[in-house]
């Protein structure tokens, strides 16, 4: 017999989201690769082998074992879109949308992001270390181990380094895997006026260079990507400014990811598409010939319900129409202190099965396969299969559907991370 360090055993449900030639699309989406009775060997870090079982305890033994007990067994899941590094919140914000403001309203007011970059300014680093800490605590609590996280908060040189410099401590000392994003093209700092020209130029030829240097010298560099992003909508970036930014960072090898018609179709989604993205984020208002851009590129769609659920939208980004497409789509939080302040990707997803149609099936696909492929890490994470990394969860239910079908609550009963329970 083979000698594995962990064996997970007697699980109702293995679900694998297996998938070897990029994410899933079309009817693949509904694909989970389950395996009743299933079962999971680790050795180290790295999944050894799956199956039922019978097969696993037949073939390996190891010092550790888990009985889970008839509950189901699938990865952890991926955030592939989100702003968990900030200080402060919203939460007068909050009211004001009550009473009627509209986000771009409370943006143009000197709210939203030009507040939270108040706050990350006046931040220590290790105050901002701190309060991002505790959030990311609570989103691996909830089945996260793999988090994308984006700068944009700073909008300044020191202050968005000092946000790069938080991401790498988070990832250092914190069990979720991080995944690191420039988007100092988030909007335009207040001393710089309406001349956002002038801050393009100054994040392109001062900021972006720092990062960069930040990036080759930090823990990053050996394994993980990183992605360049920028804001593209009224009350932040045009499409030429926006296509100036990416195309800069795509020149300097990095990974392409945009924020494109979350309020209104500017151009943004073709100008993604055309540089070759990664991922095309928000979507909510996604023209038809779009749709069919995405669909017919190697980028992911990464619609965000929870910002449109917290905003008191119903104009949720048409994600059943992308699926039917073609398209390649994720899930994200977008967890943020102003338009989605939430941690949980169990509850993103019982959103888009409500409002956006998805089967829980494509929803767990979406926040696990293809949202490890939307933050360029789909060879490493996002399903069981020998050679991956071991993120596993094992949810308190007999059955995955049970994970959308409920909500509310936290269905996850324990976390393995890197083949070690952490949770």
């Amino acid at each position: 017999m083979t000698t594995a360090d962990l064996i997970i055993y007697n699980a109702a449900q293995l679900i694998t989201c297996a998938a070897d030639d990029g994410p899933k699309r079309g009817a693949a989406m509904q694909d989970l690769g389950l395996i009743a009775d299933g079962a999971v060997a680790i050795r180290g870090q790295e999944i050894l082998a799956v199956g039922t079982g019978a097969q696993i305890r037949a073939a390996y033994t190891a010092r550790e074992q888990i009985d889970a007990g008839g509950r189901v067994v699938c990865p952890g899941f991926v955030d592939p879109h989100t702003h968990v590094v900030y200080a402060g919140d919203r939460a007068h914000e909050f009211e004001m949308r009550i009473a009627g403001a509209t986000y771009l309203e409370i943006l143009a007011a000197g709210g939203g992001i030009l507040s939270t970059m108040q706050a990350v300014r006046q931040a220590p680093l290790e105050h901002l270390v701190a309060e991002s800490r505790r959030r990311l605590d609570t989103m691996l609590a909830l089945g996260t181990t793999t988090v994308e996280v984006k700068t944009g908060y700073g909008l300044s040189t020191e202050a968005e380094l000092k946000m790069l410099h938080a991401i790498e401590e988070l990832d250092r000392t914190h069990p979720c895997d991080l995944v690191p994003t420039f988007l100092a093209a988030h909007t335009t700092p207040p001393e710089y006026g309406d001349d956002a020209d002038a801050y393009v130029d100054l994040v392109i030829r001062e900021m972006l260079p720092r990062a960069l240097d930040w990036y080759a010298h930090s823990v990053f560099a050996s394994g993980r990507p990183f992605f360049i992003d920028v804001f593209c909508e009224d009350h932040a970036f045009d499409v030429e400014q926006s296509h100036r930014v990416l195309a800069a960072g795509k020149d300097a090898g990095m990974g392409v990811k945009i924020h494109s018609d979350q309020f209104n179709s500017l151009g943004g989604t073709a100008v993604a598409v055309e540089l070759g993205a990664t991922s095309i984020d928000h979507l909510d208002a996604i023209a038809a010939e779009d749709i069919a851009r995405v669909a017919a590129s190697q980028a992911v769609a990464v619609p965000l319900p929870a910002a449109n659920f917290n905003l008191g939208q119903t104009n949720f980004a048409p994600a059943r129409g992308l699926i039917d497409a073609g398209a390649a789509l994720a899930l994200a939080t977008d967890i943020n202190p102003g338009s989605a302040p939430c941690p949980s990707l169990p509850l993103v997803m019982a959103i888009a099965c409500r409002y956006q149609r998805l089967l829980p099936s494509e929803a767990l696909n979406a926040v696990t396969i293809n949202a490890a492929h939307a933050v360029g890490m789909g060879h490493r994470l996002g399903s069981l299969q020998p050679g991956k990394q071991a993120d596993l969860l094992i949810l308190d239910m007999p059955d995955y559907r049970h994970l959308t079908y409920q909500f509310g609550a936290n269905p996850v009963w324990r976390v393995i991370k890197s083949g070690r329970v952490v949770v």
